[in-house]
């Protein structure tokens, strides 16, 4: 999914690891009760009402650690920041954590730590230990390849819509979207090497999934970077209850007079590993290290490769699906909390420059970018490069063989990058001419 609270975030790519390593260690609250016993340190309120947005908040957190502080309290209103203050609350201040790093010291072994190939490691995250960007943060568990990992994660509301007449901007955190479960420090995994996740099985973990939309956010909506003349669509949201005997997604109209269902397809909107360079990204950003690509083909039965950046690679995922049409326009799949078990392999020694996906007939290649037609350049050279290696065919052969057997749905048109999948099917890759 994108954004739940939209407004002016379109483009919220990359955060400096120095501001992000900063940025963690600051709570957001948004109840003036959770701040009566902490002592005011900074009043970062602009003179001007800033638009609420994933820039915005990382500088405010920022700004908010700089000035001593340990606690950010923003006040919102209309999807605007009224008030923002920094304070330092005594009860946090003992036990505040260390700056984080890109690449985490390592984890000390316990029982819920899988530290053999082939071992399992049940882990289901405390909410405080949820994560809001790939990179910048450190390890929650160290495993080594080759391990099973049994797990949970929450939906992209971070759990705060939980009835319908709730609003996700109204209920919602700021910056508190598309919370990852993770990361996860791989042993041995370095750059240059690859990371196969093989996902075995997904299924929601609660019997309902929500959708809804922005102002500020969606395909056919006004951005600060799509300028439209015409107001803000309203932010409305759907219900849908689960249906695991149909094994479908059933909902309603707004006024409540007809019904529809959706298939019920499970899959994680965000895979991903830390970025290069210590950078610390969105969790509303698919780029190369994977994030939040909102591909159905990040499903139970395929093997997802992603690249490693960082010794560790400090895997991630979250922003369970419980279905989404292609392009995702209206800014949201129908998202829900989601169990999850997938198998973490390492493959030494092989570059895998964007995300690839694979099962037993099809291989995939993930492109993002904008405009769209880059995100779909970049897919579609990743699977000339993909088929090459597959057959040693040279590449304008390899070129003309994927433009006339390739496939091509857009994953969604509404994140800072567009997502585009490239797909060829296994049995026409080329074999010895007769």
């Amino acid at each position: 999914m994108g954004d739940s609270v939209k407004t002016g975030i379109a483009f919220a790519f990359v955060f400096a690891s120095s501001a992000a390593a900063l940025a963690a260690d600051v709570r957001v609250v948004a109840k003036p009760e959770e701040v009566r016993q902490c002592r005011l340190v900074a009043d970062l309120t602009s003179s001007e009402p800033e638009d609420l947005g994933v820039m915005v908040m990382t500088d405010l957190k920022r700004r908010a650690s700089q000035s001593g502080g340990d606690t950010l309290f923003v006040a919102v209103n209309r999807g605007r920041i009224d008030a923002a203050k920094a304070y330092l609350c005594a009860a946090r201040a003992e036990a505040r954590p260390a700056p984080v790093t890109a690449v985490p010291a390592p984890v000390t072994a316990t029982a819920d730590t899988a530290l053999d190939a082939g071992a399992v490691l049940h882990y289901v995250p405390k909410h405080e230990e949820l994560k809001y960007t790939f990179g910048g943060v450190p390890a929650a568990k160290r495993i080594r390849p080759g391990t099973r990992i049994v797990s949970w994660t929450e939906d992209c509301y971070d759990g705060a819509v939980t009835k319908p007449g709730q609003l996700p901007s109204k209920v919602q955190l700021p910056g508190h979207d598309n919370p990852q479960t993770g990361p996860f420090y791989v042993d041995g995994a370095e750059p240059g090497d690859t990371l196969a996740i093989h996902i075995e099985k997904l299924e929601p973990a609660r019997d309902y999934g929500i959708s809804s939309s922005f102002p500020g956010f969606g395909a056919l909506n006004a951005t600060d970077r799509t300028a439209l003349l015409h107001a803000d669509l309203p932010e409305t949201v759907w219900f849908y209850r689960v249906d695991r005997g149909k094994n479908v997604l059933r909902t309603q109209s707004q006024d409540g007079k007809q019904a529809w269902e959706v298939p019920l397809a499970p899959f994680l909107g965000c895979l991903g590993v830390s970025p290069a360079h210590g950078e610390a990204r969105s969790t509303i950003v698919p780029d190369y290290f994977g994030g939040n690509m909102d591909c159905p083909e990040v499903r139970a039965g395929n093997t997802v490769y992603l690249g490693v950046r960082v010794p560790g690679a400090l895997l991630s995922f979250g922003d369970g699906h419980l279905a989404q049409g292609d392009g995702e326009i209206i800014g949201t799949a129908v998202e829900g909390a989601m169990n999850v078990e997938l198998t973490v392999d390492l493959i030494k020694r092989r570059e895998t420059p964007w995300p690839r996906i694979e099962n037993s007939e099809w291989i995939m290649s993930v492109g993002a970018g904008r405009p769209l037609e880059d995100a779909a350049r970049v897919a579609f050279k990743d699977m000339i490069q993909w088929v090459r290696e597959k057959t040693g065919l040279s590449e304008m052969d390899a070129y003309q063989f994927v433009s006339q057997n390739a496939r091509a749905p857009i994953m969604q048109i509404v994140d800072p990058n567009y997502t585009v999948l490239v797909k060829i099917e296994k049995s026409r890759l080329p074999s010895a001419a007769r």
